[in-house]
């Protein structure tokens, strides 16, 4: 995925621990359905803001006194808010940029730092990657690319909104260079990258160099600095480069609100946050723009674009970064449009993806939480890697198998997926070998009745598969104690004991014996005559047996505001509201995965509200 110190001055741990966060997340990450719908369907009124600490808030009416002032009021200090907050202050404007959490970084400073920026930068050029603007922009609005399971990566992108970054795409990677960003020394490559554009490799790899991981409380190995990639190589020195420009970044304040002359019409004038109990309200003069980082924490909010994605879904970044749909709905609230919704629907990319880590509740693929991280007490566990899925079944709810384990997730084009590639030719997707199995549906399915969402998916096991693949199945490895890993003596046993906040129904046990004692069958006749998972190799019967957390995690958000080329926010009449920029996740209009679009859309964003004329 998409650590913890600054190049500008080293923080101790205790100065960097973010937010105990005691309430449960799913409090936090709600948005009123009553409230939202009243939202989206005048423009206008009371919306709960979802998130950290949020209360109920309303399109603001302008404040009798205003506590902070700058030019620019940014929401959100991660990979767009900084970029923003950067070029903002370079044109000239006094920045303040407000961060709900205890530290910068959001989402992208757990990341892995994979940057897909193209259209001919340095690093392409000096290792013979032949890209161009043009070439980007033809890439990014193919409508002939689909995947083999019929879903096309590029056909829903806003032209105008991928004009503007396929534009601006080479000279941001130029830009994070000169802002001290360090890049992997190798040839641009497809690693991490998802609906890249299938002419050139674009990925490039920022380097942890020295500074902590939030993952693990600490630097990678001196020997990887250099080599490995991290998040925490884009965002330290972006940190360090905004605060030298003297923007001001008020750690703990939530925004709560967006200040506009009239619910509907005027200006944005400022935003409300809240802070340890206070109520701020602070003035733009020229512009806000919200880098809030998506919606995909937002049970309610996801929910509008797949309605299986229930509260039992975990969200990658999380329990550090949850992208709350705060900015989004602040928006919404005074007038403003989503855009781009089949792009969060589209089947293709990281969206949902398989546990990567099972018997803990958070387990993204990419995000693995170690007890050194100074917030290893919200994660609980490391987490156990699956090296082999021939050593485990998955079941569902019921404690039925659903699909082969083996099985993969929602594919996605990058550099070369497509051989004999001709841009914009049917021939692209006359030439894919259609191929509609995908686990990730399969495991939303749920059992068929009328309860919304998949359920909890747990991996089960036996002790043999334990040894096989050297997993340690006590704590900080697996989570006990708040019900996402459990062991037994027998089958009807584990059964009965499988319970936690999400499991809404118990697991019948004689429903696991069956689905157990069948797989079993299968090992014996080496051929799985329900979901055929190539020639099953090992029982499940030598006890203590194991279940195990292993529901889909969520991770992108490819769907927000309607936004134009200068990253203006654009209402629901297709007018502009002045003074109001986004970019990012929490934008539409673009599908592609990772850092690039933030960074690019952020530094758009600050540019365009810096150069803002108010009068008065």
């Amino acid at each position: 995925m998409h650590g913890i110190c600054s190049c500008a001055r080293s923080k101790s741990k205790s100065h960097i621990r973010v937010n105990r966060m005691k309430r449960d997340k799913r409090d936090q990450a709600n948005v009123s359905r009553r409230n939202f719908i009243k939202t989206t369907a005048t423009g206008v009124g009371a919306a709960a803001l979802a998130g950290l600490g949020v209360e109920a808030a309303q399109a603001e009416a302008r404040p009798a006194r205003w506590d902070k002032e700058a030019d620019v009021i940014i929401i959100g200090a991660g990979a767009t808010g900084l970029p923003a907050a950067i070029q903002a202050a370079e044109g000239g404007a006094s920045v303040i940029l407000i961060e709900a959490n205890t530290d910068v970084g959001g989402h992208a400073i757990l990341s892995g730092g994979n940057i897909a920026l193209g259209g001919g930068t340095s690093r392409q050029k000096k290792y013979g990657v032949v890209d161009s603007p043009d070439l980007l922009f033809s890439d990014l609005t193919d409508w002939s690319v689909i995947e083999p399971n019929g879903f096309p990566d590029y056909r829903y992108n806003d032209k105008e909104v991928i004009r503007a970054f396929a534009d601006e795409s080479a000279k941001t990677y130029e830009w994070l260079v000169e802002h001290g960003v360090t890049f992997v020394e190798k040839a641009p490559d497809t690693l991490g990258g998802h609906a890249c554009g299938n002419s050139a490799p674009r990925e490039s790899h920022s380097a942890p160099l020295a500074f902590p991981l939030v993952q693990n409380g600490g630097p990678v190995p001196a020997d990887k600095a250099a080599t490995t990639s991290s998040g925490v190589g884009l965002i330290r020195p972006l940190e360090a480069a905004a605060r030298k420009l003297g923007v001001q970044i008020l750690l703990r304040h939530k925004m709560t609100g967006i200040v506009r002359e009239n619910p509907n019409s005027g200006r944005v004038l400022g935003i409300s946050a809240s802070s340890q109990g206070k109520t701020l309200n602070i003035r733009a003069r020229k512009g806000v723009i919200i880098g809030t980082g998506g919606h995909s924490s937002n049970v309610n909010f996801r929910r509008i674009f797949d309605p299986r994605l229930t509260e039992e879904y975990q969200v990658a970044g999380e329990p550090y970064s949850f992208q709350d749909g705060s900015g989004e709905i602040a928006a919404m609230s005074i007038g403003a449009s989503l855009w781009g919704a089949f792009n969060q629907t589209g089947e293709f990319g990281q969206n949902v993806t398989k546990a990567g880590w099972i018997g803990c509740q958070y387990g993204y693929v990419n995000l693995s939480w170690q007890p050194d991280s100074p917030i290893f007490a919200q994660a609980r566990a490391t987490g156990l890697s699956v090296k082999d899925y021939q050593d485990a079944i998955l079941v569902n709810i019921a404690g039925q198998r659903f699909y082969d384990e083996t099985a993969s997730q929602f594919p996605a084009n990058n550099y070369n997926s497509i051989k004999s590639y001709v841009p914009r030719s049917y021939l692209n997707a006359a030439n894919i070998k259609y191929d509609p199995s995908n686990f990730i549906n399969a495991a939303l399915a749920g059992t068929g009745d009328t309860t919304p969402g998949g359920g909890p998916i747990w991996a089960i096991f036996d002790a043999d598969a334990v040894k096989r693949e050297g997993w340690k199945v006590t704590a900080p490895y697996v989570d006990y104690a708040q019900g996402y890993f459990f062991s037994a003596d027998s089958i009807a046993e584990l059964a009965a004991k499988i319970a936690n906040k999400f499991q809404k129904k118990p697991m019948p046990p004689t429903a696991l014996e069956d689905t157990v004692t069948r797989y079993n069958s299968f090992v014996d006749a080496g051929k799985d005559a329900d979901f055929g998972k190539s020639a099953p190799k090992y029982k499940i019967q030598t006890a203590p047996f194991y279940a195990a957390w292993a529901t889909p995690v969520i991770h992108d958000t490819r769907s927000g505001l309607r936004i134009n080329a200068k990253c203006q926010v654009v209402d629901m009449n297709g007018e502009i509201i002045p003074g109001l920029y986004c970019g990012g996740e929490s934008a539409g209009g673009f599908s592609l995965h990772g850092l690039a679009r933030c960074a690019v859309q952020g530094r758009i964003a600050g540019r365009a509200a810096a150069a803002e004329t108010v009068k008065g």
